[in-house]
Formats: C-alpha cells, sequence, structure tokens
C-alpha cells in the first residue's frame, strides 16, 4: 500500500525550481498591484482636480448671480413638493393597476410612457435648480 524511496538519490531541484517560479509570479503579481495603485492614484487626483474646479466655477457663478441663485434654490423647493405629489399620482397608479401591468405588455408601455419621460425630465431639472440654488458648494462636491 504505501511506497517509501530510501534510496540515496534525493531529488531537490525540481522543488527549488518551483520555489523560484513561485516567486517570480508573486513578484510580478506585486509589481502589477503596485502600477494598479498608482493609476488608481492617478485617477483619484484628476477626478479630485475636476470636481474642484466645477466647485469653483460654480461658486463664482452664485456669487455673480446671487438673485437668480436664490430663485433657483426656490424654484428647486417647489419643484420638490410638485416631484411629491407626482410621485404620489405615479404610485397610487401602480398600485391600481397592478395586475394589468404585470398581465399586459401593453398596460406596462403605456405606463412607461405617460410616466417614464415626465418623471425622467423632472428629476433632471429638479437636480440642475437644486444645485445651482444650493448655498453650500461642498455639498455639490462628490
Amino acid at each position: 500500500m504505501f511506497r517509501i524511496d530510501v534510496s540515496a538519490e534525493s531529488d531537490s531541484t525540481p522543488t527549488a525550481s518551483n520555489d523560484r517560479v513561485a516567486i517570480e509570479l508573486l513578484r510580478q503579481l506585486v509589481s502589477g498591484q503596485q502600477q494598479q495603485n498608482k493609476l488608481l492614484e492617478n485617477l483619484i487626483q484628476q477626478t479630485s482636480a475636476a470636481n474642484q474646479q466645477r466647485a469653483n466655477e460654480l461658486q463664482q457663478w452664485k456669487n455673480a448671480n446671487p438673485e437668480l441663485a436664490n430663485s433657483c434654490r426656490k424654484a428647486a423647493e417647489t419643484l420638490s413638493r410638485v416631484q411629491t405629489e407626482f410621485l404620489n399620482t405615479l404610485t397610487e397608479e401602480v398600485a391600481d393597476s397592478e395586475d394589468h401591468l404585470i398581465e399586459g405588455e401593453y398596460m406596462l408601455n403605456e405606463f412607461v410612457d405617460r410616466f417614464g419621460p415626465r418623471l425622467a425630465h423632472l428629476n433632471g431639472v429638479l437636480q440642475v435648480l437644486a444645485q445651482l440654488g444650493n448655498n453650500d458648494v461642498g455639498a455639490t462636491q462628490s
């Protein structure tokens, strides 16, 4: 069942060779990870610089147009209430038409056509107004 080789010959070179290969592969992995880390650091620096520049430009615009920035804030608050009512109507429609939406593709398409574009556009306008009317520049940096 067992076989133990107790001969004088010892074959240690394959083990040493395998160890060298494993060590070289590990070195290559570490080198690759270091390169990835450098690239990620560069990407973070570039993204941070772009965000900082955008925040500075936005703050300059707000400083140059304080009345308009205030109007944007008020409009965003109003549209936020409008959005809440719109979402309330949308969720009621879903609750009332649940079976039809699940069973019929036509009803689902009608629902998406009715509410989808309006919701997407409202969200876009609200986001722009909120950003232009926001008093805290730090909140615009993501």
